[in-house]
């Protein structure tokens, strides 16, 4: 799938900031043999007194930026050109779940794919009793790592609804898990609590969601969305794979990725400080436009 991507997100204060300073995770990679970032710009309005455009740990395209001047309002733009490539067959060659242990052990890299990173407490993302209690009644004996991963995926889809306005980007695992709602966020966050707690490696992914309009009517300008799901590595073989509670379902081609932590903390679209005397108001608008790959040209709607 080829997919032309925009994302507005404005933000105005009531109160001009004298000083504003905004960490940027905005702009999707490339991911051999995932995606292809055919183009990408970011551009934000008033332009800010410093950018730096670099790599975080994970590899995330991270951009930072800092006005010395008051300001009322900022706008963030993106536009994107991505190829999304279809996953091939997952066949399972994924170790038992009893024996993950030892094959994290065994993996001798610390890099930023090493699993090891995504096994224990996270700044968004800590123990809990209940959610590994939970995670285990979806287990079964020598049930291999890929199907205990979708098992708990889907459990959890079942369990809990989907609720625009049940929490704030602030709710803990634990809260939304309480309440058995939450948006895709809280999702993520329980179904990363749920998958540590039986000792298998699992982060977050945030980006976009192509999403589909009610049959018969037309597709809406701005009405799709950022999105967030799991990653959880499967073993050697299968190493990590992506699985969207929210929906029920792998990621595959309706996906494009963003950037991948721990946790929100790690991937957090617009992290910043800022001084001012009053509060703010925020807006954002997401389109993900599917395009004919051979004219690269916008499909035409029935």
């Amino acid at each position: 799938m080829l997919y032309d991507i925009t994302l507005q997100i404005d933000y105005s204060y009531a109160a001009p900031s004298d000083r504003l300073r905004n960490l940027l995770r905005l702009m999707p990679p490339d991911i051999p043999g995932v995606q292809r970032v055919i183009r990408r710009k970011l551009t934000i309005d008033p332009a800010p007194d410093e950018r730096r455009d670099t790599l975080d740990f994970f590899g995330n395209a991270m951009t930072s930026v800092v006005w010395h001047r008051p300001v009322e309002a900022v706008g963030l733009n993106l536009t994107a050109r991505i190829e999304r490539f279809p996953a091939p067959p997952l066949l399972d060659l994924s170790p038992p779940h009893e024996t993950l242990g030892a094959e994290i052990i065994a993996h001798d890299s610390i890099g930023p794919e090493a699993p090891q990173h995504f096994l224990g407490a996270s700044p968004r993302v800590a123990p809990l009793p209940e959610i590994t209690a939970f995670a285990r009644d979806c287990l079964t004996p020598r049930m291999t790592v890929l199907a205990a991963i979708e098992a708990v995926g889907r459990a959890l889809h079942r369990a809990m609804r989907f609720d625009a306005e049940a929490t704030t980007v602030d709710t803990t695992p634990a809260e939304a898990f309480a309440a058995r709602h939450g948006v895709c966020q809280d999702f993520a966050h329980v179904m990363i609590a749920a998958l540590r707690g039986v000792g298998i490696p699992a982060g977050y992914v945030s980006g976009f969601l192509r999403t589909f309009p009610p049959p018969g009517q037309p597709r809406l300008e701005g009405a799709d969305a950022m999105h967030a799901w799991v990653r959880a590595w499967a073993g050697p073989d299968n190493g990590w794979v992506e699985f969207d509670p929210t929906n029920d379902q792998r990621a595959g081609t309706d996906y494009v990725t963003v950037a991948i932590g721990r946790d929100y903390a790690d991937v957090a679209p617009v992290l910043g400080v800022m001084r001012s005397s009053g509060g703010q108001e925020s807006r954002q608008a997401v389109d993900v436009l599917p395009l004919d790959t051979l004219r690269a040209e916008p499909l035409r709607q029935p």
